[in-house]
Formats: structure tokens, sequence, C-alpha cells
């Protein structure tokens, strides 16, 4: 098993989901402020969800090993509508899994890593069909309808 392979993937998967994280938490915020309480709880709890995740992989590098890195966030601006944040979230989250699908092919010879990515893996895919789905309701409901719902 090649350590440093397996710290580095889940030191990459520590700092971009950490960074991640923070935005759906302010982004959370800033939605809920507007008065969209059930959906800025949505992205306040997958906050949660997420840094959770970050723990077991700071976890995991400790276990193996490693250094552990405070690496710094990227500067990034905030979406006010609802809607349009909702659309760029989905825009990442299709590539993150992708990537991590690939991230895992190099983690195989490390079972309990891969492990732990399979099981983010399962609950990214989740988040990524959740997206799925409400962009699909907002075509079909419209907007407005949509934007009631999340009151």
């Amino acid at each position: 098993m090649d350590k440093q392979k397996s710290i580095d993937a889940l030191q990459f998967f520590v700092t971009n989901l950490s960074e991640g994280a923070f935005i759906h938490k302010l982004q959370g915020q800033l939605i809920k402020s507007q008065g969209f309480g059930k959906l800025g709880d949505k992205y306040i709890g997958h906050y949660s969800e997420e840094m959770g995740w970050v723990e077991k992989f700071v976890d995991r590098i400790l276990d193996l090993g490693g250094q552990l890195k405070a690496e710094g966030q990227k500067s990034r601006e905030l979406i006010s509508d609802p809607v349009a944040y909702l659309k760029a979230d989905y825009a990442i989250q299709g590539p993150g899994v992708e990537l991590l699908l690939k991230c895992m092919e190099s983690l195989k010879d490390d079972p309990t890593t891969y492990d732990l990515m399979k099981a983010y893996l399962a609950d990214e895919e989740e988040d990524l069909y959740w997206s799925e789905e409400q962009i699909d309701l907002i075509e079909k409901i419209g907007v407005q309808n949509w934007l009631v719902k999340q009151l």
C-alpha cells in the first residue's frame, strides 16, 4: 500500500471539501435570511455533514502517519438568488463525483481509505440526485411555486 498516495488524496478532499462546506454554510445563511428557511437549513445541514467527512478524512490521514495541512481557501462570490445557487452547486457536483470516482481507482490497494471514500461517494451521489430532483421540480412547477416550498 502506498500510504503517501492515500494521504495526498485525503488531504486534497480535506482542503476542497472544507472550502465547499464553508460556502454551503454561508449560502445557507444567506438564503435563510431571505426567508427561505427550509432551503437555507438544507445547505447549512450540508455544511455539518461535509465537515463530518472532513473529520473522518483527517482522522485517516493521522492514522496513516501523515502530516496534516491547513491549506487556504479560494475567494468565491456568494450567489443571492436561491435558484441560481442551486444550479451553480449542481454544476460543481457532477464533476466532483467523477473526480471522486477516478480518485478511488488509485486507492484500491488501501482498503480502509477506499471504503471511506466509497461511503463518501454514496453521500455525494445522494446530494447530486437531490439537486437534480430540485432542478426538475423547478421546471415542472415553476420557480415561484418551488420557492414557496422552500419557505
